[in-house]
């Protein structure tokens, strides 16, 4: 990074505290005074969210007054993407536009720099910004005051509300004029907020018609639920549920077949209703089967089914996926009721390369169960050449495991290929539905009469689990020794678990998006811009979405 010229230093020295902090976070970002804003990336947008439904009444009046004025407004969202701007003077409109300030842009602190927009948004605090106060040169014509929209029941960030003039200075009354016009906009949230309870109600009332239906709907604030689904869901079942809505789209249902808490099978019907950003539930039990009371949650339903298949067979399989995902117990699901030996790559360096390859022989010649072969991303080539030979002719049926695919080097790839089965494991980050299930099955198992309140598997779901089902056998392990009986709640968690309740977890989608990204900078060594060409996106687009999906940098 730069370092300021001396001047600039003496210069940032006589800032306002509230303006050099923004300097200082814009700075980090990577952004240069002279950074161009010609070109920031456009994303569609909801034009019929309850925050346009709420503010368009109000930026309508406010244009109104503002005629004949030099002056323009700007309205920004949660994600802070401005979502509509007014104007009574088309050269403020062209000034802007320059700046890529048009409906849709993104407009973070880490692609704008310090402004009326991007800072209260940053900061949770209605700021004025002067022309010079600007980070960037291209905004050091303008001045402006942004307030943020806070919902009067939630607290939740809804959006900010900006004030722009061509102008060195901005002029004192913007300040009561666009405070005004927020608490008028927070006032039109609390009354959408409650027309929105009665939409959902109208939906659940309608939809609880169907006497045979368990009917559930989901609001922000709100959960309503008939008689059937009292009896069939739990606690746990309803983190679930919201999960599945954050996935929903808003254009068409969703039908999925999911496992309850209870070990029942149902199929769900899931749509949005209008514009409430509520989601209607209806569900349909299965007919009950017999499950295994002894039933481990290694593996979701359809890599149950894979792993089935291939247990019967002879031919050498690969199971990959990362650290904790239950790759040892997937090769214990392929053994079946045959013996299994186990032979780790790890050893190689203790045990010698020789002595290694001693018992890897003595093994697949004389085992008549399976042989498991544990990380072979480990192995050197030399190794990697043995085995390979071993695995059509060995006695033993041979299970490789090894991290996920794409990362083994090239003599362990060439290993892997010359496996006829690959299974490949999914994080726990990309099961958060199952969660609420795998933990009540863990309780059980370590004989823990407890249970997850909603809250606790919300905040469990919000975590990235890096460790995977390791570090949630750990989690349900200290629960255990640490409580007796009753409910566990988030603040019964483990600090490091008990998640950021302002944060929801990401949906399948966020998530290998989250991944790739955090792939892409740890691969450049943090480097943003050279992560930034290795995704094929720019280099603001990249922060828009570091930002958004909450990326620690």
């Amino acid at each position: 990074m730069k370092m300021p010229e001396p001047a600039a230093v003496a210069k940032e020295a006589r800032l306002r505290p509230e303006i050099a902090a923004s300097w200082q976070r814009v700075r980090m970002s990577g952004l240069a005074p002279d950074t161009k804003l010609d070109r920031l990336p456009v994303t569609e947008f909801d034009r019929t969210s309850r925050l346009m439904v709420a503010a368009a009444p109000v930026l309508d009046e406010l244009t109104t007054q503002l005629d004949d004025t030099t002056l323009g407004l700007a309205l920004a969202d949660r994600e802070c993407r401005i979502i509509d701007l007014r104007f009574t003077d088309r050269r403020v409109e062209m000034a802007l536009e320059q700046v890529s300030a048009v409906p849709g842009s993104r407009y973070t602190e880490e692609v704008s720099g310090t402004n009326s927009v991007a800072t209260p948004f940053e900061t949770r605090r209605g700021i004025t910004v002067n022309g010079q106060e600007h980070f960037l040169e291209a905004f050091k014509k303008f001045s402006c005051y942004g307030q943020p929209i806070v919902h009067p029941v939630t607290r939740k960030l809804e959006g900010v509300l900006d004030i722009t003039g061509i102008m060195p200075m901005a002029n004192p009354l913007f300040v009561p004029f666009i405070q005004r016009a927020v608490a008028d906009i927070e006032r039109r949230l609390l009354e959408g907020a409650r027309d929105s309870e009665r939409d959902l109600l109208i939906a659940f009332q309608a939809a609880a018609r169907q006497r045979s239906r368990a009917v559930v709907v989901l609001g922000n604030d709100v959960a309503l639920v008939n008689p059937n689904a009292v009896d069939l869901l739990e606690a746990a079942d309803h983190a679930v549920l919201r999960t599945l809505a954050e996935e929903l789209s808003s254009e068409r249902a969703m039908v999925r077949q999911i496992r309850l808490a209870s070990g029942r099978v149902v199929d769900v019907e899931a749509s949005r209703i209008g514009g409430t950003g509520g989601t209607l539930f209806q569900l349909v039990p299965k007919p009950r089967r017999r499950r295994s009371a002894d039933r481990k949650p290694a593996a979701p339903p359809s890599i149950d089914r894979e792993l089935a298949r291939i247990s019967g067979t002879r031919s050498p399989v690969l199971i990959s996926g990362e650290s904790g995902t239950g790759r040892s117990e997937a090769v214990r699901r392929v053994a079946g009721s045959a013996e299994v030996i186990t032979l780790d790559a790890a050893e190689v360096a203790s045990l010698g390369e020789r002595e290694w390859a001693r018992r890897l022989a003595r093994h697949a010649a004389s085992h008549d169960g399976v042989l498991a072969v544990e990380d072979i991303q480990l192995l050197p080539a030399v190794l990697c050449v043995r085995l390979s030979r071993l695995l059509a002719d060995s006695a033993a049926r041979i299970v490789l495991t090894s991290t996920p695919r794409e990362e083994p080097g090239p003599h362990a790839a060439g290993l892997a290929a010359d496996c006829v089965a690959v299974v490949e494991l999914p994080p726990l980050r990309m099961r958060r539905d199952e969660l609420p299930a795998m933990a009540r099955s863990m309780l059980a198992e370590a004989g823990a009469r407890l249970r997850f309140t909603a809250g606790a598997l919300a905040a469990l779901a919000a975590h990235n689990w890096p460790g995977n089902l390791r570090e949630l056998r750990m989690v349900v392990r200290h629960i255990a020794e640490t409580h007796s009986a009753g409910d566990i709640t988030a603040a019964d968690l483990p600090e490091s678990h008990r998640g950021n309740p302002a944060l929801r977890a990401l949906t399948p989608w966020q998530q290998a998006e989250y991944d790739a990204i955090v792939a892409a900078l740890k691969a450049t060594g943090g480097n943003k811009l050279q992560a930034a060409d290795r995704l094929g996106i720019s280099r603001s687009t990249l922060y828009n979405r570091i930002r958004v999906l909450k990326i620690s940098r």
